[in-house]
């Protein structure tokens, strides 16, 4: 995914001017205009028409590709405009980091992504539930905003103080439920749909991904280094390998005797057999 995203950023270097730009204006002001003309429409059929239907699509109706995601997402009035103002910041805010190609490909590329996932989901489950609006697009907006500024305070609600990071943590445990209830229905396709649907943010951020799980691995490797260390120190000085640190045996004086570091403890401290799982834990 590396290379695949270093591809991404050659072509959007080479091609500053494919991008839209100020494309969240543009969707978000079809998303009100759409969600005041249903307002006229109480049959549904305005929305039936744009929502992005995986069989309908396969039959020729390819506008659902691109009209899907003018469907408001919300529940009554404020709901709806709530989420339209949050998306529209939070694309002006990626679109200004990363200029406006950039921006137009990761967002073109979740709708794409989102039409072959529910494609996917119809030819593995028989089924495939319409999209009605840019759930999953504006999800991967989200999480590409809550992964680069992960310590920015919003207000939930305009009122209680949250960082982006836990709200990106609690959306993640959501799609993963929903993950985990597909594969227990046996629906493959419901539950591939999230994972291929927000791809574009598995590339995007791969290089992010990547320095991370190499700084938890050099974390860990440093700890196991400064733990060898304390070993052989204590060796050099004390002149045995172990002391239980309840009835002070030592593995000179017992060498028969197992002794071992508790995980539990703050530290590292050592126990006998007898009394590693029998000791108080260090908590400072």
């Amino acid at each position: 995914m590396k290379k695949l995203n270093a591809a991404i950023d050659h072509f959007c270097a080479m091609h500053p001017r494919l991008g839209i730009p100020g494309l969240m204006r543009y969707i978000v002001a079809a998303n009100a205009a759409i969600y005041i003309f249903s307002m006229f429409d109480p049959s549904g059929m305005l929305l039936g028409v744009l929502a992005m239907d995986a069989s309908s699509i396969l039959q020729g109706q390819l506008w659902r590709i691109f009209t899907f995601v003018l469907i408001p997402t919300g529940n009554g009035p404020f709901s709806v405009l709530l989420s339209l103002f949050f998306y529209f910041w939070l694309g002006e805010a990626m679109e200004r980091l990363w200029g406006s190609t950039k921006f137009t490909v990761y967002y073109a590329g979740g709708m794409l992504l989102s039409v072959l996932a529910s494609i996917l989901a119809l030819f593995l489950d028989g089924f495939a539930f319409p999209l009605y609006g840019a759930g999953y697009v504006n999800a991967a907006l989200f999480f590409a905003f809550a992964l680069t500024y992960p310590e920015m305070v919003v207000r939930l609600f305009y009122i209680i103080p949250i960082k982006m990071k836990w709200l990106a943590i609690v959306e993640a445990v959501l799609y993963a439920l929903g993950v985990v209830q597909g594969i227990l229905m046996g629906a493959w396709g419901m539950a591939l749909t999230p994972i291929i649907a927000m791809l574009n943010l598995f590339i995007f951020f791969s290089p992010d991904f990547s320095r991370r799980a190499d700084q938890f691995q050099a974390r860990h490797r440093t700890e196991a280094v400064q733990f060898r260390k304390a070993v052989k120190e204590q060796r050099r000085q004390k002149g045995y390998n172990h002391k239980c640190e309840v009835c002070g045996r030592t593995d000179t004086e017992y060498p028969n005797l197992q002794f071992r570091y508790c995980s539990k403890c703050t530290g590292y401290h050592c126990f006998c057999e007898e009394h590693i799982f029998n000791h108080v834990h260090h908590t400072d």
